[in-house]
C-alpha cells in the first residue's frame, strides 16, 4: 500500500538559528504567546499550529547542516515566514504594544491581501497577513 498524501501537505518543522537562546525564547514566548513544547541545552522549540519552530543554537548548526554554512544575522534575510491573522492592523497594534517593531505595513499588496511584517532577534522575518 502506498501513501496517498503528497509528502509536500504539511511542513513539520522549521529550525531557525540563533547566537542568543535565551533572547530568541522570550521574544517567541512574549510575541506570540506560546510555551515551550521542548527544552534542550541548545534548543527550544515552539509549536504553531501543526508546525513547530526549532529555535537551535548556531553552535549546533553545523552538525545540522554541514558541508552548508550557516549565514550571519547581518547578511540580510533569506526567507520570510507568513502567519495567517483575521485582522493585520488588530495584530500590528498587538505587536508594537509588546515592544516589536514592525518593518514594514500595515499595507494592502496588488494580490489581494493586507500585511505587515517585523523581523526576531535572530533576522528572521515573520509577516502577517489576512484576505482583503
Amino acid at each position: 500500500m502506498t501513501d496517498q498524501t503528497p509528502w509536500t501537505s504539511n511542513i513539520f518543522a522549521i529550525t531557525l538559528l540563533t547566537e542568543n537562546l535565551e533572547e530568541a525564547k522570550a521574544f517567541y514566548q512574549r510575541v506570540f504567546d506560546l510555551p515551550i513544547s521542548f527544552e534542550g541545552d541548545t534548543s527550544a522549540v515552539f509549536q504553531f499550529g501543526s508546525t513547530l519552530i526549532n529555535i537551535l543554537a548556531i553552535s549546533q548548526a553545523e552538525e545540522l547542516i554541514a558541508p552548508a554554512t550557516a549565514a550571519r544575522p547581518q547578511d540580510g534575510a533569506r526567507a520570510v515566514y507568513t502567519l495567517r491573522v483575521e485582522n493585520v492592523d488588530a495584530r500590528c497594534a498587538e505587536l508594537t504594544a509588546k515592544g516589536v517593531r514592525l518593518l514594514n505595513g500595515p499595507m494592502d499588496r496588488p494580490c489581494g491581501i493586507r500585511t505587515a511584517s517585523f523581523q526576531d532577534p535572530m533576522g528572521t522575518i515573520w509577516e502577517v497577513a489576512q484576505d482583503r
